[in-house]
């Protein structure tokens, strides 16, 4: 299963813009795209409540899961560019 582990670098935290984007990426790849947490919280990333609730701030580390396919690699990569932009 790809994943792809990040570190939170977005100066302000995960607020509603960068989850906004998160969940579009996730939408429009067509397998489930997870999210954990440090602490083992487990999120879909196609739900904007659920990844606001994490209330993800600079420095969290989280973990980026989905299933293998074409584009895995391609989509890990650009939702790890939202949370770490400075990566």
């Amino acid at each position: 299963m790809p994943v792809r582990h990040v570190v939170v670098s977005a100066h302000n935290g995960v607020h509603a813009r960068p989850v906004a984007e998160l969940v579009r990426l996730a939408q429009a790849h067509e397998l489930p795209v997870t999210l954990r947490t440090s602490d083992g919280t487990t999120v879909d990333l196609r739900s904007v409540l659920a990844v606001m609730d994490l209330a993800l701030a600079p420095g969290d580390e989280v973990l980026l899961e989905t299933a293998p396919s074409a584009t895995s690699e391609s989509v890990l990569a650009q939702l790890a560019r939202v949370l770490a932009p400075d990566a």
